[in-house]
């Protein structure tokens, strides 16, 4: 037998049925078909109440590749500063609700076009080299708009203990730390509007420790990139790096550690520092517990003394809780049977997907309450990196239903 994560506190102490904004799983399946993944805005809100709370001196931005759900997103946009983009179609999205001078756009691979897009919305561009620059700069002029434009840092620093490391070595994101100077003074020679450093070490930590000595040392090169570049910045994008407990033996962040001790660190910052606002990226923190998948059980079936429960759904959908996505070895998200949280775990199960592949397993011997045929399946912190990160073509099979409690 496996162990699982731990179910997000707000279903945790939840007993029978499966309530998900205040509706039934099983009738959230009746309505949109079964598979579906279910968002609760409810649950986002309180972890922005929570940030404002622990973080007062800093904006809060969100990270929308973490769940582009339009419908959630419009109930994210009014609660923070900013929205952080990586694509024209995510830029595209985030314009229904966010006027374009409140969003940034990151990522490496900036086409020509996506660049014209940004500048034409008013976008911050997060600069990931000095030929991207370069690029941004002619099309401004040819445009006639000024280019609003951040320097993605490659910092000489990584996030330890985190899932993704985003620093500290080779990359093709950002600049490194010893250039970025001398791009931020190409940015401000060519006319653009420079809008400050972007400094990301990485995601899905879990360490409080570890976030601390990374935003301390990433306060401290801000402050020694515009003393170099002799220019101070108008806004510090810390990142984000918060992570959530995926799996057993994690344990949920503490946040209001790392706000006290941020506030510490920014009163004392360096004086080139003084007039910069400061914010923090986060998408997964902020949405991933608000999401659950329900899928139903299509067999029980026996197997040289193993019981699997195969469903409808599978990693085509949900790929993060396959294992397939990020981690080197699987370990089991939270699942449980939609009806009956809280029962006596009286079985090991393995809850494999529709797929032809052996990958295809939601969950891998897991104790569970008994589960038949047309029973419902909930996996758990499905509302980031789920259904976009997943890969919905394959196999040809329908995509999943979404909804968000309290709008469909």
């Amino acid at each position: 037998m496996k162990p699982m994560g731990p179910i997000p506190p707000e279903f945790a102490g939840q007993r029978g049925a499966l309530m998900i904004g205040g509706r039934g799983a099983l009738d959230w399946v009746a309505e949109a078909g079964s598979p579906c993944f279910v968002y609760d805005p409810a649950i986002v809100a309180a972890r922005v109440a929570r940030f404002r709370a622990a973080m007062q001196a800093v904006d809060l931005h969100y990270a929308v590749k973490a769940n582009p759900n339009a419908a959630l997103l419009a109930t994210i946009a009014p609660l923070v500063d900013g929205i952080d983009v990586a694509s024209v179609g995510e830029l595209s999205i985030a314009l229904n609700e966010m006027a374009g001078a409140r969003i940034s756009f990151a990522g490496p691979g900036k086409r020509d076009a996506e660049l014209e897009a940004a500048i034409v919305a008013g976008a911050a561009l997060n600069a990931e080299s000095d030929g991207e620059v370069r690029r941004a700069l002619a099309i401004g002029e040819r445009l006639g708009e000024q280019p609003r434009i951040a320097v993605r840092v490659n910092p000489d620093l990584e996030l330890k203990g985190s899932g993704m490391k985003m620093g500290g070595r080779p990359s093709p994101f950002g600049v490194d730390a010893e250039r970025a100077a001398a791009v931020v003074r190409l940015i401000r020679d060519g006319g653009a509007e420079w809008r400050g450093f972007h400094i990301f070490a990485g995601s899905q930590a879990l360490d409080a420790a570890a976030i601390i000595e990374t935003q301390a040392a990433t306060i401290a090169l801000a402050a020694r990139l515009a003393e170099e570049a002799g220019a101070a910045p108008p806004l510090v994008n810390l990142g984000g790096g918060f992570g959530v407990p995926y799996f057993a033996g994690d344990a949920a962040l503490d946040v209001e550690r790392i706000g006290a001790a941020l506030g510490e660190a920014l009163a004392a910052r360096p004086a080139v520092l003084a007039d910069a606002g400061f914010a923090i990226e986060l998408g997964r923190w902020l949405v991933a517990e608000a999401g659950v998948y329900l899928t139903r059980v299509i067999d029980r079936k026996e197997s040289r003394g193993e019981t699997f429960l195969v469903v409808d759904g599978g990693l085509h959908h949900q790929l993060a809780a396959s294992g397939n996505f990020g981690t080197v070895v699987r370990r089991n998200y939270p699942v449980a049977v939609a009806h009956r949280i809280g029962e006596a775990e009286v079985e090991e199960v393995s809850v494999a997907g529709c797929l032809c592949t052996p990958l295809d397993r939601l969950a891998d011997r897991v104790a569970l309450p008994r589960a038949e045929a047309g029973d419902v399946i909930a996996i758990f912190l499905a509302g980031a990196y789920g259904l976009t990160a997943s890969p919905t073509a394959f196999l040809g099979h329908p995509a999943p239903a979404e909804r968000v409690a309290g709008l469909s």
